[in-house]
């Protein structure tokens, strides 16, 4: 059973830090890029949902395994002509048919799944072939003296930030899960500590 932290505070921190500026401008660089049928994975909040443009898009489904962030995700703002659909499940056993998705998107979930690369098995698993997986996510900074302060800080942080890691790799990860890599950027987001703030972004298709 969740805590009380779990169920009444870490939604409204997490609601907080992951609407920052600097992190809504990184989900408007990719989100709109979907297209067809959309798997979201981590909906959390469901601050991606505003983004996606439905002309292009015909529906988007999206899991989350907290029932507290799955009903903030429901009433989030989207596009009247959007279907949404959000459902109980985690990225590492997703509840959908092989080869149903044309698009995945994934923005700052693979830091706090349990397994990165059984959640990005199982994306694989769902997309049809050929299909994009967009992703934008934190992780382990290129810099050593900026990794050395990760490391060290990464054990408190997880209990803070709902399991949140500050170390994992992000494209290399999704390269080495079978996904070709087509485009990847990198950065830290300006307003942000260093330590929390190496982004990774770009699309892969799967193969």
């Amino acid at each position: 059973m969740a805590s009380f932290y779990e169920r009444r505070i870490l939604p409204k921190l997490l609601t907080c830090a992951c609407s920052s500026p600097p992190m809504m401008k990184q989900r408007a660089k990719v989100v709109p890029r979907a297209e067809g049928r959309v798997l979201e994975l981590g909906i959390g909040m469901g601050l991606n949902l505003a983004y996606y443009d439905a002309d292009k898009v015909t529906s988007v489904s999206g899991v989350d395994p907290a029932a507290e962030l799955r009903a903030l995700a429901e009433a989030a703002p989207h596009d009247p002509r959007l279907s949404v659909k959000v459902e109980d499940g985690t990225a590492e056993a997703l509840p959908f048919e092989d080869r149903s998705f044309d698009c995945i998107v994934c923005t700052f979930t693979l830091c706090s799944v349990h397994t990165p690369a059984q959640a990005l098995a199982e994306a694989r698993r769902v997309l049809k072939p050929g299909g994009r997986f967009l992703f934008c996510e934190h992780g382990l900074a290129p810099d050593a003296g900026v990794a050395r302060w990760q490391r060290r800080i990464e054990p408190l942080w997880k209990r803070l930030a709902g399991g949140c890691h500050l170390t994992r790799p992000v494209a290399s990860a999704i390269a080495a899960s079978g996904f070709t890599i087509e485009t990847v950027e990198t950065m830290y987001l300006p307003g942000t500590p260093r330590f929390a703030g190496w982004s990774e972004w770009g699309a892969a298709r799967a193969a």
